[in-house]
C-alpha cells in the first residue's frame, strides 16, 4: 500500500523541531555524552541562524555543482554495487553497526555497506569499490558514505537526524517500480528516487522512507558538512572533530570493524578453498 503525500489546509514554513514525536530518544546516560549533547543543541541553533544557503528541507541540486559530477559516475558505482550485492545476505543491518538505530529499525531489511563513517575509512570496503570512493571524493566536507539497502517491505518511521550540521545526499542506484510504492518524505515534501539522479536534503527535518515494492532499493548515502557562515562554521568544525570520541560513534566504529574482519576473512577462506 502506498503512502500518500501529506495534505494541509494552511501553508506553513518548514520547521526543525529538534525532536520527533513517537520516537524514543537515544539512551546515552554518561555524563560526557550529556555534556556533549548540550553543546550540540546550542550549535544547532547557530547552524540554523548562520546557514549560507538557508534551511530548506530539500535542496535544488543546482545549488551544489558537484552533484552533476556524481551523477555522471552512476554506471561505475552501480557496477561495484552489483558485486557487493552478491553477498547481500551477509551485509550488516544498520542497527548492527549503530545500536541506537534500534529506536527506529529492528528488523533485518535495512542493510549497509560503509566506505566512510564519521570520517573514518573502511579500507577493505574502499578497496572493493574504488570508483565509488573516487566519486565521493568530489564532495566537499564528506563525512559519511555508504550503500543504503532497503529490502522489500521496509518502512523507516518518521524520525530526524541527530545533528543539523550536515546535509544528506542520496543517489538512486537501484530503484524498482512501481514508483508510487517507493519514496522518502522530508517535512511535507514527498520525493521519489531516480536511478542515477541525486537528491539532497536536510535530515534534521522529520523524514521517513519506505519501499513497498517486492524488490530491493539501493541508494548511495552520503553526509557532508552543511555550508555555514562564521561563527557557526567554526563551532561545527570543532564538533565534527570531537564526535569521534563520543561513545555513540566509538561503538559504531568498533562494531563495523568486527563485521569487516569477519566478512573479509570468510571471503578469503572461500578463495583459498581447494577445488574439487
Amino acid at each position: 500500500m502506498s503512502v500518500p503525500a501529506p495534505t494541509t489546509t494552511e501553508p506553513r514554513a518548514p520547521e526543525q523541531t529538534f525532536g520527533t514525536a513517537g520516537i524514543a530518544p537515544m539512551d546515552r546516560p554518561s555524563a560526557m555524552t550529556r555534556f556533549f549533547m548540550g553543546i550540540v543543541a546550542w550549535a544547532e541553533s547557530l547552524n540554523l541562524k548562520y546557514a549560507k544557503l538557508g534551511n530548506p528541507p530539500v535542496y535544488d541540486n543546482a545549488t551544489f555543482p558537484w552533484a552533476a559530477e556524481i551523477e555522471k559516475d552512476y554506471p561505475a558505482i552501480r557496477a561495484e554495487l552489483e558485486k557487493v550485492l552478491l553477498r547481500q545476505s551477509e551485509l550488516p543491518t544498520f542497527q548492527d553497526i549503530s545500536t541506537d538505530v534500534k529506536t527506529i529499525s529492528t528488523d533485518s531489511r535495512w542493510k549497509t555497506f560503509f566506505l566512510l563513517g564519521f570520517g573514518v575509512k573502511s579500507e577493505q570496503n574502499i578497496k572493493a569499490c574504488p570508483n565509488t570512493w573516487a566519486a565521493v571524493q568530489k564532495i566537499p566536507g564528506l563525512k559519511t558514505a555508504m550503500f543504503s539497502i532497503f529490502e522489500p517491505g521496509k518502512h523507516l518511521p518518521a524520525h530526524r537526524g541527530p545533528y543539523n550540521g550536515v546535509l544528506r545526499l542520496h543517489v538512486g542506484l537501484i530503484v524498482p517500480e512501481p514508483n508510487d510504492q517507493l519514496a522518502i518524505r522530508v517535512d511535507r515534501q514527498v520525493c521519489h528516487w531516480q536511478e542515477g539522479k541525486a537528491l539532497i536534503f536536510d535530515d534534521a527535518y522529520e523524514h521517513e522512507a519506505w519501499n513497498h515494492t517486492d524488490k530491493t532499493r539501493v541508494v548511495l548515502f552520503v553526509d557532508f558538512v552543511k555550508p555555514l557562515k562564521f561563527p557557526a562554521r567554526v563551532v561545527n568544525w570543532a564538533l565534527m572533530n570531537l564526535a569521534i570520541f563520543t561513545p555513540f560513534i566509538r561503538e559504531g566504529l568498533d562494531n563495523h570493524k568486527e563485521w569487516e574482519k569477519k566478512f573479509y576473512a570468510e571471503a578469503e577462506a572461500l578463495r583459498n578453498r581447494p577445488k574439487a
